[in-house]
């Protein structure tokens, strides 16, 4: 029962008890109830086992019936601790000059400190920290260094290290810690609507889509539409999407959750799964792989400026020699991508051909990469790389007239059209993961479907 309150005490903190006889003995003598009770004890000859007379009932004494008597005339030992003791105040914490430090071409830590006048042994002991130590030695231009001190005397220290990652160091007492500090994001998701008139691209725009997003469509789609000859007008899509909100502010379009592209008659869907080791890949509403074994076009090209053709006129031979493969027009240095996993069996210079690599794959498939500028550091001989892994540059090394990828397709020796051969399909979805796949699916796509219908309506209805 919490003590009752005093319009002279007042106690902050809940008793956990009523007070001791003792305390209310104290009070009784202080109202002059007291001496009768003294004078029976006297009497008695100070005989403490003798029953004591009865005493009339005295009244609990409360907060409506108190009286308030001065300090002086108080019995001290009424007072107890608690009430005298002062109320603790929170020191406010210290305000720090505040410095944003941004790393310029060519700038250094130490470089930056001495520039702004802030303790070069601070920097020395931050150095020291693991975090830290990993942190400046991958420093570049445009990264930011947020710093609290006083007359150069270093307090924290804060940096971005990624989306949802930073650096925070503090000073405690004439050490420094350092850790490593989630940033929390938040996903939200949106749709967007298209119809391409001219591209791809161009529509994206007027849908409001990102550059980011609108390549991440054609990459999902990439197996099963080029998007620089097979789009026709009229040809739309539509995208579920996340967003990357952080702090309340929009930071950047996220992953695509569903898509739908429909092109020349046909439909093609996707939907986004993650499995249980964190792999991410895209699969139709069946749980076939939307991605082939294969790409169709192994570089970002402007156009095909040569295509498969055995009786094709050599343009600096200028004789009739068959023509084994496409030749896509791109600038030079553009990266080239390896249409499919496999292993790297040739690097080097070869004839007419100029720098070219030449991959193996599974199935007795080969695939040649030739006119390169130059190769990439990891496509070295015998390596093995991924699908989409960048393996070297174009160019217009040996036989050429311009930079362009000669791109060929082998099978069991025999060369194949790159752009018209049955490429073999990617594995399905791993039979562990396909019901949790299917059942996660399901609402995703009638979320696609429910936008999809308001589209379709909102056009019938604006309609002439």
């Amino acid at each position: 029962m919490n003590r009752p309150a005093s319009p002279l005490l007042h106690d902050y903190k809940p008793s956990a008890a009523r007070k001791p006889a003792k305390s209310k003995a104290l009070w009784w003598f202080a109202a002059g109830l007291g001496v009768p009770l003294l004078g029976i004890t006297l009497f008695t000859g100070l005989n403490t086992d003798a029953p004591l007379p009865p005493v009339a009932d005295t009244p609990e004494i409360t907060s409506s019936n108190a009286v308030a008597l001065p300090v002086d005339e108080m019995d001290p030992a009424a007072i107890t601790s608690d009430v005298l003791e002062p109320e603790i105040e929170i020191e406010p914490e210290p305000q720090y000059d505040k410095l944003t430090l941004q790393i310029g071409r060519g700038d250094t830590m130490e470089e930056l400190f001495r520039k702004n006048s802030l303790s070069i042994s601070h920097l020395m002991q931050i150095a020291q920290l693991d975090e830290a130590k990993q942190r400046f030695r991958r420093i570049k231009p445009g990264d930011v260094f947020e710093v609290e001190h006083e007359d150069g005397q270093v307090f924290t220290m804060y940096s971005k290290l990624d989306l949802t990652t930073a650096l925070q160091i503090d000073r405690v007492e004439d050490n420094f810690v350092a850790q490593i500090i989630d940033r929390p994001i938040e996903l939200r998701k949106r749709h967007a609507y298209g119809v391409i008139d001219s591209s791809l691209f161009e529509s994206a725009a007027q849908a409001g889509l990102s550059d980011k997003t609108i390549m991440n469509v054609a990459g999902i789609f990439a197996w099963d539409v080029d998007f620089i000859l097979d789009i026709r007008t009229g040809d739309n899509y539509y995208v579920q999407y996340e967003e990357i909100w952080q702090d309340g502010e929009f930071v950047t379009d996220g992953e695509i959750i569903a898509a739908e592209f429909n092109n020349n008659g046909r439909q093609i869907r996707a939907v986004r799964f993650i499995d249980g080791e964190n792999n991410t890949d895209y699969f139709t509403p069946e749980g076939d792989s939307v991605r082939k074994a294969f790409i169709r076009a192994p570089v970002d090209f402007t156009r095909i400026s040569s295509n498969f053709n055995p009786k094709r006129r050599h343009p600096i031979l200028n004789t009739i020699r068959a023509h084994r493969g496409v030749d896509y027009a791109a600038p030079r240095g553009t990266p080239i991508k390896a249409a499919g996993d496999g292993k790297v069996i040739f690097r080097g210079t070869k004839s007419g051909y100029g720098r070219v690599v030449i991959l193996q794959h599974g199935g007795n498939i080969t695939t040649l990469y030739a006119h390169m500028s130059g190769y990439a550091a990891k496509a070295r001989l015998g390596t093995r790389v991924r699908q989409g892994q960048t393996i070297g540059y174009v160019g217009m090394t040996g036989l050429a007239t311009a930079n362009h990828l000669h791109y060929e397709y082998r099978l069991n020796g025999v060369h194949r059209n790159p752009r018209t051969v049955s490429l073999p399909d990617a594995e399905p979805i791993a039979d562990k993961y396909r019901e949790q796949f299917l059942a996660e699916a399901a609402p995703i796509l009638e979320e696609l479907d429910k936008f999809k219908s308001t589209q379709v309506a909102s056009i019938a209805y604006s309609a002439p």
